[in-house]
């Protein structure tokens, strides 16, 4: 599946747990909703997938997990804070770069209105996009901002 169309269908069950549970729980029951909801849509979600960090070509386990995982393609951080915070985004950035993978989100379930929630990065990995990829990183599917290589594009 194409990234674009895979972000905007995580975006749109996203939502839909939003608008069901609304804001005010914890992001450990977002969490298990949205894999719910994701694997109930036929999609293949891993949750809370170590994400080890390579030093002088040894993997050392640091603790660092995933919260979702999805397709194997785009990883999805979830927060459940009064707004996001630049560490954040940071953070889900530090999670592209060490899994190499090159899409993620970060959804805050603490709004009024999840698309003020959402932002979306991409890896500045080093390799080219597939021909299919490319259109993912051009355009972003919610009123967030995405983010390239630690630049902000609107």
């Amino acid at each position: 599946m194409e990234l674009t169309k895979l972000t905007q269908e995580i975006i749109g069950t996203a939502m839909k747990v939003h608008s069901t549970l609304e804001p005010g729980l914890l992001e450990s029951a977002y969490e298990a909703c949205l894999e719910y909801e994701l694997k109930q849509r036929g999609f293949r979600v891993e949750r809370q997938k170590a994400l080890p960090v390579v030093y002088e070509n040894v993997k050392l386990d640091c603790g660092y997990r995933i919260d979702l995982l999805v397709e194997r393609a785009v990883i999805v951080e979830l927060k459940a804070v009064v707004s996001l915070a630049p560490i954040h985004e940071a953070q889900l950035l530090s999670y592209l770069k060490l899994s190499e993978v090159q899409v993620g989100l970060v959804i805050n379930f603490n709004v009024v209105h999840l698309r003020d929630g959402i932002k979306r990065l991409v890896n500045n990995y080093e390799e080219p996009l597939r021909s299919s990829e490319s259109s993912a990183v051009k355009r972003q599917p919610a009123g967030g901002t995405e983010k390239r290589g630690g630049r902000t594009k609107t």
